[in-house]
């Protein structure tokens, strides 16, 4: 036998191990750490305790975790994960931030230095640039998660809140009236 054959029959064992695996042991989702991803803001910020919010999300749908831990999406994200989870609502938990304004990330350009370090602190990648060489933020992709501002070492970054506009308007949520 050739050697080309054996690493060939090495690799087809290999891949009909990997396909009976793929169809006998498949991980199906959670679909109620889904709804709850859903209503989380995507910030990625980990105010709430969790590297993300699909972790968060996992951690609340497994029990461990409090409806109330995410400041960014704030007293309308807690009441619409309690209307999802048929609890009552919670106060935001101060522990892990307060409700701000949404903003963007904004880099002063005559000030940047060009580090990377913002760049490598972005958790969605909506920072552009290069070593040495100015940055720029992608305004649309941007959520707001202030974890730019902090690895700067010129103070270059500011957070700009976001300016209503018509098209992002909306009518505030009608508030329950108890009677």
């Amino acid at each position: 036998m050739s050697a080309v054959f054996v690493v060939c029959a090495l690799f087809a064992l290999f891949g009909l191990i990997l396909g009976y695996s793929a169809q006998h042991f498949r991980v199906e989702g959670n679909p109620l750490a889904d709804e709850i991803d859903a209503l989380l803001p995507q910030t990625q910020c980990g105010q709430c305790g969790f590297p993300g919010c699909r972790p968060y999300a996992e951690a609340i749908a497994r029990g461990d975790a409090d409806i109330n831990q995410c400041p960014p999406g704030g007293e309308e994200g807690v009441a619409a994960l309690a209307a999802l989870l048929g609890v009552e609502p919670k106060p935001l938990n101060a522990e892990h931030g307060v409700e701000k304004p949404k903003s963007v990330a904004v880099i002063d350009e005559n000030l940047c230095i060009g580090c990377t370090l913002c760049i490598q602190a972005c958790p969605v990648d909506a920072i552009l640039g290069a070593a040495r060489h100015m940055h720029t933020v992608i305004e649309t992709e941007c959520t707001g998660c202030e974890l730019c501002v902090p690895p700067c070492p010129v103070d270059c970054i500011r957070m700009e809140p976001i300016k209503e506009t018509l098209a992002d308007w909306r009518w505030p949520e009608p508030k329950a009236v108890n009677g």
